[in-house]
Parts: C-alpha cells; sequence; structure tokens
C-alpha cells in the first residue's frame, strides 16, 4: 500500500480535522495516519469514515511528530495537508512518548501492530464492559497480569466467581519477560474454605457499618442504634461471641432485643469471622503485589458484602496514608448495582460512591467489570476516566456507554456488536489513542469458563 493517500486534510484548530474527499484512501475509524503539512507532520486519528459520495473523514490531532518523539498534545491549524498512512517506527515511538508499555493485544485498525497501556493512567477509575460471552473476564485477566508483572501497584481483586484464583499459576508454555516478572510477584489468594482464610473482624468494622450488618436503622430502630452507640467500646474489644451472653442477661430491653437481633441473624454462625485468625485487611495492609478474595464460596451474599465493606471501610479510613492501591472488582454489579437496597449492600455501594469520588487523590482507584454500565451506580460510572468495551449489542447501553464516555469515538462504540469474542475497545487517559484491539493469550491459568452442552 502506498504511503500517501493522495487526499487533502484540513484542521481550523490544530484539535480536529476533516477531510473532504476521502476516495481511494483506505483509512477507517480507529485508523491513525499523518498530516503532512509544509512546516509539521501531525499524528491524527480518524473517529469517523462518513458513508457520502464521496467518504469523508473526521478525527482528531494527537500531537506532531518532532526529532526525538512526538510532542503529545502539540496541534497545528492545517489548510491542505497531506493524509500518510503510519509505519510501525511512528507507532513505536507515540508508545515511548506516553510511556504505553503494556503489551495486551494487537491493534485491528491501520497500521496495526501492538496494543499497549500506560501503566501510569491507572491512577484514574476505570470501567470495563461487555456482555455475557465476550471474553470479559479472561481479557480482564491479561491486563491485571501486565500491571502486577511491570509495575509496582498492589491490586486487590474482589472476585465473586472464582476466576482469578489462579492468577499466580503460569501456564506450562508461558515463557517470555512476562512470565518471569509473574514467578517473583507475592500473590495471594484468600479463600472462605481452604488455604489462607478470608476473613473479616467485627470488632474493626466501624460502628455504621455494624449497624449496616445488624440491620439496624437509626430512626427505625433508635432504641437499639442508640444502645449500640453506647456499646461501641464493647464491641470494638471483645467479638459477637464473648458479647451476646451479656447482651442476652441484660437488664436493659434494649440490649437484650440486640442479643435477639444477633441470634435471629444468625451472625455467630457466620464462617466469614476472623476472631483469632488474620482478618483481610491484616493481608491487604502488607500490600501485596496482588490479593485476591474469593468471595463466592461463602454460604450468604451477606457475607461477601462484610469482606467487601470490612475491606473498602479499612482503606478508606487509612487513606491519608496515600498509600497506592488497585480495587479491581468483578461482576461489579454485585457491590455497586443501583438496586441494591439491603442496609450492608447500601453500605458497601455507598462507600465505592465515595471512594469514586474522593479516593482518587488518595490513591484508591476502581477498576470495575460488568456486563452493561446500567449495572453499575451513576455516580460511580461518571467518574471513571478509562473505557474497555468489549462485545455489546444492546442499542441501549452502547447508547448509555457514549453518554457517560464521549472520548470514545461513536464509530468504533459502533463497532462493538460485531466484535468477536476477546476483541475490545480502549478508550481514555490509559491508552495512546482509542484503540479497536484483539488482545493476548493469558499467560496464568483461567479460573472460571463456560459449562458446555453434553453430547451423545
Amino acid at each position: 500500500m502506498p504511503n500517501n493517500c493522495q487526499t487533502i486534510a484540513r484542521s481550523d484548530d490544530g484539535r480536529s480535522f476533516v477531510v473532504a474527499d476521502a476516495t481511494g484512501c483506505g483509512l477507517v475509524a480507529g485508523s491513525l495516519a499523518i498530516i503532512a503539512s509544509a512546516l509539521h507532520r501531525q499524528l491524527v486519528l480518524v473517529e469517523e469514515r462518513a458513508d457520502t459520495s464521496p467518504a469523508r473523514l473526521r478525527g482528531r490531532m494527537i500531537g506532531t511528530l518532532v526529532p526525538d518523539g512526538i510532542d503529545v498534545g502539540a496541534g497545528y491549524p492545517v489548510d491542505d495537508g497531506t493524509v500518510e498512512l503510519v509505519d510501525a517506527a511512528t507507532v513505536q515511538a507515540l508508545h515511548d512518548t506516553t510511556g504505553a508499555r503494556l503489551d495486551i493485544g494487537v491493534n485491528l485498525t491501520p497500521p496495526g501492530g501492538p496494543a499497549r497501556l500506560l501503566p501510569t493512567r491507572f491512577n484514574r477509575h476505570t470501567f470495563w464492559c461487555g456482555q455475557s460471552g465476550s471474553g470479559k473476564t479472561y481479557a480482564l485477566g491479561v491486563v491485571l497480569e501486565q500491571l502486577i508483572a511491570h509495575t509496582a501497584l498492589p491490586v486487590v481483586i474482589f472476585d465473586p466467581n472464582s476466576d482469578f484464583v489462579h492468577l499466580g499459576e503460569l501456564n506450562p508454555d508461558a515463557s517470555g519477560p512476562t512470565a518471569d516478572a509473574l514467578r517473583r510477584r507475592d500473590i495471594r489468594v484468600l479463600r472462605p474454605h481452604q488455604g489462607a482464610l478470608l476473613r473479616a473482624r467485627f470488632t474493626e468494622i466501624p460502628l455504621p457499618s455494624k449497624a449496616a450488618i445488624l440491620q439496624i436503622d437509626p430512626i427505625a430502630d433508635r432504641e437499639e442504634f442508640n444502645e449500640l452507640l453506647h456499646l461501641s467500646t464493647v464491641l470494638s474489644a471483645a467479638d459477637l461471641d464473648d458479647t451476646l451472653p451479656h447482651l442476652r442477661a441484660s437488664e436493659s430491653p434494649a440490649q437484650r432485643r440486640l442479643a435477639m437481633r444477633i441470634e435471629n441473624l444468625g451472625l455467630l454462625d457466620w464462617e466469614v469471622w476472623a476472631r483469632d485468625r488474620r482478618a483481610v485487611t491484616d493481608v491487604v495492609a502488607e500490600r501485596p503485589d496482588a490479593t485476591v478474595l474469593d468471595l463466592g464460596g461463602f454460604s450468604t451474599a451477606a457475607q461477601q458484602l462484610v469482606v467487601a465493606l470490612a475491606l473498602l471501610d479499612d482503606l478508606w479510613d487509612r487513606r491519608e496514608e496515600r498509600r497506592p492501591v488497585l480495587l479491581v472488582i468483578d461482576e461489579a454489579h454485585n457491590l455497586a448495582s443501583p438496586r441494591l437496597d439491603s442496609p450492608i449492600a447500601v453500605a458497601v455501594r455507598e462507600r465505592l460512591i465515595q471512594i469514586a469520588a474522593e479516593g482518587r487523590k488518595f490513591g484508591l482507584w476502581l477498576l470495575l467489570s460488568t456486563q452493561r454500565p446500567s449495572k453499575v451506580h451513576p455516580g460511580i460510572l461518571s467518574q471513571c476516566d478509562n473505557l474497555a468495551l468489549m462485545k455489546m449489542s444492546s442499542p441501549v447501553d452502547l447508547a448509555e456507554l457514549g453518554t457517560h464516555f464521549g472520548y470514545a469515538p461513536a464509530a468504533l462504540l459502533d463497532r462493538s456488536p460485531w466484535f468477536r469474542q476477546g476483541e475490545a475497545l480502549f478508550a481514555g487517559g490509559f491508552v495512546p489513542a482509542p484503540a479497536l484491539v484483539a488482545m493476548n493469550t493469558r499467560l496464568t491459568r483461567q479460573g472460571g469458563s463456560d459449562v458446555g452442552v453434553p453430547l451423545r
């Protein structure tokens, strides 16, 4: 293919460009190109190819080519620039200039080549979305492997389906620098019933969260809540096992009602309590390279929420320490749905909303993965600066994504229904330019997989 498209581009503001006649030029939405003029050579991204006669191109200016790389963000007006195709050296210069070095796959649009993410821009919240069967969890594993191998950013994974419990186990054929780095990383897996146990310590949970676990409303259950306030010191020093007999034998009717509430909820039978064992907060405070929380093995959904609430509360209480951590929440609708209504679920969601709004400056960063944008509270979704979108067939969901993530070109969002399994659109600060990507193969074992139909 010749390097020159024989088309003329115009930019009035140095930020966007148009090509009035792209006849004979094979550039499509998502393609990188160069606009060359007498003074500058500028790297651009094609965001739309209009289906008109003649075809029109529209896009954004990314930066200006300079002797030592690309001056990202520097754009200049152009009256009659010539559109050229981009070569591999220019793409590499873009990656070098922006610091994109996490190798996640292959770019599906011209000029092709490796697709890379910027590790430094995971200091913004990320939304990962794709319908069932799109390869969402597998692809997320590819990115997590790169982050764990090539950065010092601790990762905590809330894993409701045991999909990441083998993140520390490399496939037999895994090789190369990333595999070698993963072998050296401290990856811990906490599970409800085996190995290192996943536990929360009731005494360390803040009083409002204790009330949520006990389903005590400050107004509707004002006497019990008031008693809980007066018992805050006691409940911070002794576990429920030790406290319950004293409450049951108390002369205070409110304390006896508290005892009945604890018994009726069956809290003493929950396997989630640490008692004399290590709690999840103790492990995460050591900041291993990765901590996988296998939430799915608990006997009740409420216990998954207890673990999440205990850890999120602890991280928020320690926020002034400014110790960075990436909180990866797979199947995020379990913790962040606007439709959750139990007291403990609401407490978890409200803490996530607070972290989404204010946690970024303290080093508390979210990566939320789910099937549909409507499954995540808009107060969290609106704070996300990075987007990874896999196959999405619903026009309603795509329209909502377009509303929340205006930095993702509409023409690329529109291609999502035709993505193959393992293909994704990346947009936002953690990618040098919006890109359609075929994801790499995992280096570690995938925990979950679909159950096949038995054949005769």
